[in-house]
């Protein structure tokens, strides 16, 4: 099973997404509440996918997904965002993002995205 890093300014959130995954049998490794902490944690926890949100303080995800790219341009992150923010979506997308998930989302879509990026073998 997968090792994850959370990243999202809402502890709630992280907390939602970390049940789902180990529910699943996927590891949360670390997690981050902003995108300048996401880098650094994946510089130190090397995960094999990053759940990241789109808005984000200190450092944008979209801005996050470019950092962890330098590091490592392999990298596969999953971005999370709120209905309405499509042109962000695309951004992050275009950024280097493997694929999204849409708040608020059900537990079988978190896990089908991130079984999917998972066999592509992005990574």
């Amino acid at each position: 099973m997968a090792q994850i890093l959370v990243a999202d300014d809402a502890a709630f959130m992280r907390q939602i997404i970390r049940e789902i995954v180990e529910s699943k049998g996927h590891e949360v490794i670390a997690e981050a509440s902003d995108g300048i902490e996401a880098v650094d944690k994946f510089k130190s926890h090397r995960p094999e996918v990053v759940t990241m949100d789109i808005v984000m303080p200190r450092s944008s995800g979209i801005d996050a997904v470019k950092g962890i790219l330098d590091v490592d341009p392999t990298a596969c992150v999953v971005m999370c965002s709120a209905l309405g923010q499509e042109t962000l979506v695309k951004e992050a997308l275009a950024a280097g993002a493997k694929d999204f998930i849409i708040k608020p989302f059900l537990p079988e879509s978190v896990i089908e995205t991130l079984d999917k990026v998972l066999e592509k073998g992005d990574r």
